[in-house]
C-alpha cells in the first residue's frame, strides 16, 4: 500500500477567509496566530483537524482556522468534541473555550471529558472576566473583583483550572501565556503529542474589560514572578537568582547565593502529588506562577477503549441492525 504523504503547509494555509473580529489588542489574536503557525509542524492534513467551541469571545476561533470546525452551544463544546472523536478516532480534535464557557455552565462537561481521558486538546482561554457579555466577573475572577455584576466586589473564591483538572484525573495539564509565543507553541506541540485528554490553560489579556490582569507575568520583571517548569530540572527562576525548595509538602523560595542546585526541588511531570502542590502556587503571594507542563502521564483513552469494546462485541455477536435492537425484549402491536 502506498503511503500518502501529508502536504507541506505554512501558517497561511491554516488561515480561513473570514475577517478576524476581536477587539483590537485582544490576546486572542496572539493565540490564533501561534496556533496557525504551529499546526503545519505536525505533518497532518488540514482535514485531520477539528476545532470545536462553545460561546464567548474565544469561541469564534473555529471560523478563523482553515480546518473543520463546530461553533456549538454554551459550555457544551467538550460533549460535541467527544462525539466527533468517537465517531472518527483518527481526527485531531481541539476544544476552544474560555473561563466562563468552560468552567461555569460548561464545568460539568469540562470535568468529565478530562476524567474519561477522552483524546481531546482543550485550550482554556482564561482572562478572568466575561468579555462577550461586557465585563461581568467569571469563575476565575479574584476575590473583590469590581465589575458591573459585582459593584461592591466579588465574594466568590476563584476556581484554579489546573487544580480542577488534576482533581478530575486529567492526564495532561499545562499552562502558558498569550504573549509568550515560543512557549505557547511548545505547549500546543506537547498537547498534540499527548494521547489522552489535555488541558492547556492560557492566560489571555482582555484589554477592554480586564486589562493587564497578567501584567506581572508579562512585564519587564516577569522573570521574578514566573517559573518555567522543565521536567527533570531543578526549579530555578528570577534569572537564576532564586530557587524553590520543598520542606515537607511546603514549597519555599530560597536565595541561590546561599543554596546550590542540589538543594532545590526537581520537577517531575509524572508525579501527581507534586503536580497538586505546583498547581496550588497559582496566584500565591510569595511563590512564582508556574507555567509549562505541570503533569503528564499515559493512560488508556476512552475513545480507544470504546473502539476495542465495539470490535469485541462485533466479533462476539456480529454486526447488528437497528431494527433488531428495537425489537428486543417486550414489544407490542397496536391495532
Amino acid at each position: 500500500m502506498t503511503e500518502v504523504k501529508a502536504p507541506s503547509y505554512v501558517k497561511k494555509d491554516f488561515e480561513s477567509d473570514q475577517a478576524v473580529r476581536w477587539c483590537p489588542g485582544c490576546g486572542d489574536y496572539a493565540i490564533l496566530a501561534q496556533t496557525q503557525k504551529t499546526m503545519p509542524t505536525f505533518g497532518r492534513k488540514k482535514e485531520d483537524f477539528v476545532f470545536v467551541s462553545g460561546i464567548g469571545c474565544s469561541s469564534r476561533f473555529p471560523y478563523y482556522m482553515n480546518a473543520y470546525g463546530f461553533h456549538t452551544i454554551h459550555g457544551r463544546a467538550p460533549a460535541v468534541a467527544s462525539g466527533v472523536k468517537i465517531a472518527n478516532p483518527d481526527l485531531s480534535v481541539w476544544v476552544v473555550t474560555g473561563d466562563g464557557d468552560g468552567l461555569s455552565i460548561g464545568g460539568n462537561h469540562f470535568m468529565h471529558a478530562l476524567r474519561r481521558n477522552m483524546d481531546l486538546n482543550i485550550l482554556l482561554f482564561n482572562n478572568r472576566i466575561y468579555g462577550l457579555t461586557k465585563g461581568q466577573y467569571s469563575p476565575t475572577s479574584e476575590v473583590g473583583k469590581v465589575t458591573k455584576a459585582t459593584p461592591f466586589g466579588s465574594l466568590d473564591i476563584p476556581l484554579n483550572p489546573p487544580s480542577l483538572a488534576l482533581g478530575a484525573q486529567a492526564t495532561f495539564v499545562a499552562r502558558t501565556i498569550d504573549r509568550w509565543q515560543a512557549h505557547l507553541s511548545k505547549m500546543l506541540e506537547r498537547s498534540y503529542k499527548h494521547d489522552g485528554g489535555s488541558l492547556i490553560e492560557i492566560y489571555q489579556n482582555c484589554n477592554i474589560f480586564n486589562d493587564n490582569a497578567f501584567e506581572e507575568y508579562t512585564s519587564g520583571d516577569k522573570f521574578d514572578n514566573v517559573i518555567e517548569l522543565k521536567h527533570g530540572e531543578p526549579m530555578v527562576f528570577s534569572r537564576g537568582k532564586k530557587g524553590i525548595k520543598l520542606e515537607g509538602f511546603t514549597a519555599t523560595v530560597v536565595d541561590m547565593e546561599k543554596y546550590t542546585l542540589d538543594d532545590l526541588l526537581v520537577h517531575d511531570e509524572t508525579n501527581l502529588d507534586l503536580a497538586h502542590i505546583i498547581a496550588n502556587w497559582t496566584t500565591h503571594p510569595i511563590l512564582p506562577e508556574p507555567i509549562g507542563v505541570i503533569y503528564s502521564v499515559d493512560k488508556p483513552t476512552y475513545n480507544s477503549e470504546m473502539v476495542n469494546q465495539v470490535d469485541f462485541a462485533v466479533k462476539k455477536k456480529g454486526v447488528g441492525k437497528v431494527q433488531d435492537l428495537l425489537n428486543l425484549g417486550d414489544t407490542w402491536t397496536v391495532k
